[in-house]
């Protein structure tokens, strides 16, 4: 049996050169020396990123490089690839290839960012906001906010999210039993904190939400991928892994609108999934990132509001609500052991969350201003959706297959055929567009499909992103 290819390489953090760009030099040296072959597989960015100690991002740039310039190939299903043919060089030339013209198209400021579902701040309630923000700080018990407040965050502010749960989304907790975040992200690195230990495993959606992988496998928690199909997260790949694995913690589910792809879970798979969390103890992790935003009749109550459900953490944020500065997130646990838990370590790393801006946002749920900017919110995306799905059918309706959503701020568009997603990256970036490539959904092989975020976006620069997607699936 062959030896595996040992990439050999010591990373100058000093240096003018981007690390990416020294991984990428560094692997063009082995394949002149000879240690890499035409047609020698290489490891996978996962593997490499831990044996170099790096972001696994930045191999994925590295590969991308190499990839672009014709040093390696991608096959699908298979890996990656030395090529068999190389790029010309001269032979009186330094064998250390430099990316100069690549670098400069990479690093140039993108004109638009075709993003994952950023909300429109344009119309966020920034005015009433700042007028609630002043106004705390003309109340006469002023200084009561100025001192150290509860870890799990406000308690009228907890009451008021507690109720909105309760009401809106089929709940039954109270204030003990959850925590104030800053943002939706910090919520998962608590909740992770707190129920993993190294070697755990936890199942995640594939393709899923790296930011939350990423929070788990801090811990030193293990990650099993799921598939996910038209009816969400396949309960079977659930089942077989249940089966060989005693220690699985958790599963972390997107199940309204399962992040990227959009679909929602499937009420027999929702079933059954509480089923088998309930017979082999492992907490549902639920993250309900975009709940407020649905354009149907209303949105699937989560998970975590069916009774029989009995270990369940769910995440939501006020972020999309609001603007993605506003950093309001939270956790609620059936668990309130958990979420004592939770607070400690949150008095640890931060104290307590925002106070004031707390209060602001309080303000504002009893004066009715949330409830009409959501509804108003709501009108406009529902307007903005439309319009993106007949741009979609124009100039994409033979080249890709994608679900008109009925929530949330994106598509899932996904070509008809196999394309070369660094090159496209590397086009519409040279245009003026900066997008998340598919590799950042995916845990090993890079997913054939895109999220486009149309929020965000002017009916001029969608209609543009769109035209010139399509020019690239066909040319690419």
């Amino acid at each position: 049996m062959l030896r595996e290819w040992e990439f050999q390489i010591q990373l100058d953090e000093q240096s003018d050169k981007a690390i990416y760009l020294q991984i990428a030099d560094a692997i063009i040296q082995d394949i002149h020396s000879g240690r890499l072959a035409p047609g020698n597989a290489l490891p996978g960015s996962r593997n490499l990123a831990q044996r170099l100690k790096v972001n696994r991002n930045t191999i994925v740039e590295a590969l991308n490089v190499l990839l672009i310039e014709g040093w390696l190939v991608s096959k699908e299903r298979r890996g990656t690839f030395v090529a068999s043919t190389f790029p010309d060089f001269k032979k009186d030339q330094p064998i250390t290839v430099t990316y100069a013209s690549i670098a400069d198209s990479t690093s140039r400021p993108a004109r638009l960012q075709i993003d994952d579902g950023h909300p429109n701040s344009k119309i966020a309630p920034i005015n009433e906001l700042a007028r609630a923000y002043r106004q705390i700080f003309n109340q006469k018990a002023r200084w009561r906010l100025m001192g150290y407040g509860n870890e799990l965050g406000e308690l009228e502010f907890r009451r008021t999210i507690v109720q909105m749960l309760n009401h809106q989304r089929g709940m039954r907790i109270n204030e003990q039993h959850i925590c104030i975040t800053r943002g939706s992200q910090m919520a998962m690195y608590l909740t992770a904190q707190c129920l993993f230990s190294k070697g755990d495993y936890v199942i995640i959606e594939n393709p899923g939400y790296k930011p939350a992988w990423d929070a788990f496998e801090q811990t030193g928690a293990k990650l099993l991928p799921a598939s996910v199909d038209k009816d969400g997260l396949i309960i079977d790949d659930v089942l077989a892994y249940l089966k060989v694995h005693k220690n699985i913690k958790a599963i972390y589910v997107t199940p309204h609108r399962q992040y990227p792809t959009t679909v929602s879970l499937s009420l027999k798979r929702r079933l059954e999934l509480i089923k088998l969390s309930n017979k082999y103890g492992f907490t549902i992790i639920e993250d309900d990132y975009d709940n407020e935003f649905h354009f149907g009749y209303r949105p699937i109550l989560p998970l975590s509001s069916v009774v029989e459900l009995n270990n369940y953490v769910y995440i939501g944020t006020m972020s999309k609500v609001v603007a993605p500065a506003l950093r309001i997130g939270y956790l609620a646990s059936s668990d309130a052991t958990l979420i004592e838990k939770v607070g400690r370590l949150r008095k640890i790393i931060d104290v307590q969350g925002d106070s004031i801006m707390e209060q602001a946002v309080l303000q504002l749920v009893k004066d009715g201003t949330i409830k009409r900017h959501i509804k108003k919110a709501t009108n406009h995306y529902k307007s903005k959706r439309d319009i993106t799905a007949i741009l979609l059918k124009k100039h994409l309706g033979n080249k890709a297959s994608y679900l008109i959503p009925e929530g949330g701020l994106a598509f899932w568009i996904v070509p008809k055929e196999q394309v070369d997603w660094a090159l496209i990256a590397e086009k519409l970036n040279i245009n003026g567009f900066n997008m998340i490539t598919p590799d950042n959904y995916s845990f090993d092989k890079t997913v054939n499909g895109m999220r486009l975020g149309y929020a965000s976006l002017s009916e001029q620069e969608l209609e543009e992103c769109i035209h010139m997607l399509a020019d690239l699936f066909t040319n690419i």
